[in-house]
């Protein structure tokens, strides 16, 4: 049980720390231009890009922006799905396949949006590895899960 519930708060944590990075985009990506020495050229390059399009954007069109909100709002209330889980990881093991399957679909999304929106590919493997690095909680939290209801049939 104590596994289940450090695999959930694993993902509680990232998706709560990537909603709120998603609102301060524009002073996030300054600080990532002014320390672009410590990247690879071409990522430098693409913060670069980033940045003064966000910049711009910002300057000329704040209200877009409020896409990126609600982006971080989603990541915020998905966040609290998995506090179901945690109360009752049987019950609501549904909530830990809603997780993997959102990981696997990561992987088109990020490769086809990213094409038609010229995301370079380096970005979309970045984008791919939450995917990648997510899916490996929830499969151990899923696997317990199954033990555990298991274990439970059995007595």
């Amino acid at each position: 049980m104590l596994r289940i519930k450090i695999c959930i708060w694993m993902m509680i944590t990232g998706l709560a720390i990537s909603g709120l990075t998603a609102f301060p985009l524009e002073t996030e990506l300054e600080w990532l231009v002014n320390h672009s020495t410590c990247f690879p050229e071409g990522m430098s390059k693409w913060f670069d890009t980033i940045y003064l399009a966000i910049l711009t954007t910002n300057q000329h069109y704040p209200y877009l922006s409020y896409g990126t909100d609600w982006l971080a709002f989603a990541h915020l209330m998905l966040a609290l799905l998995f506090i179901g889980p945690l109360k009752d990881p049987v019950k609501n093991v549904w909530v830990i396949e809603f997780g993997m399957m959102a990981c696997v679909f990561i992987i088109p999304l990020a490769f086809i949006a990213g094409y038609i929106r010229h995301i370079p590919v380096f970005w979309r493997i970045i984008d791919c590895s939450f995917g990648v690095v997510g899916i490996i909680p929830l499969i151990i939290c899923y696997r317990d899960i199954n033990r555990l209801q298991h274990e439970t049939l059995r007595k």
